[in-house]
């Protein structure tokens, strides 16, 4: 029952219409906005925008300093081109490189940029697990 699942993503964000300019810049379009919340459909999860202190008081911690950067959020594609041309359009968005895509150790092809409030994006193509159509990724695929 409670098995290995991830239904929703939530980003705790620093100025919400910041980071919601952004991810519609790159390209993300918004399935629900509610007072304070914006969600996006990515899949099979769900990715929503939710501010650092209002995330902190919901998760029980009203005084908590919200960290960023500890965490990669992935996006897996099936061509290193694919991943050129994202990271580049995340830059144009706004996103701070951090890594340039590059080959890796592993075999892949990877690099990393941030959003506004720092959170960790990777973008790779990996030859051992390639996304299916909708972007979907099962290990050994």
């Amino acid at each position: 029952m409670g098995g290995p699942r991830v239904s929703y993503v939530t980003l705790g964000v620093a100025d919400l219409e910041r980071s919601r300019a952004f991810y519609e810049a790159w390209g993300w379009t918004p399935a629900q906005v509610d007072e304070g919340i914006v969600f996006y459909q990515a899949n099979g999860v769900v990715v929503a925008l939710f501010g650092l202190g209002a995330l902190a008081a919901d998760q029980g911690r009203p005084d908590a300093d919200l960290g960023v950067g500890g965490m990669t959020l992935a996006q897996n594609y099936p061509t290193e081109a694919e991943v050129d041309a994202v990271f580049e359009e995340a830059l144009k968005a706004g996103a701070t490189p951090l890594k340039t895509p590059e080959q890796v150790f592993w075999g892949g092809y990877s690099g990393y940029v941030a959003d506004p409030d720092g959170h960790v994006w990777e973008l790779a193509m990996n030859p051992f697990s390639p996304p299916a159509a909708d972007g979907s990724v099962v290990l050994g695929g």
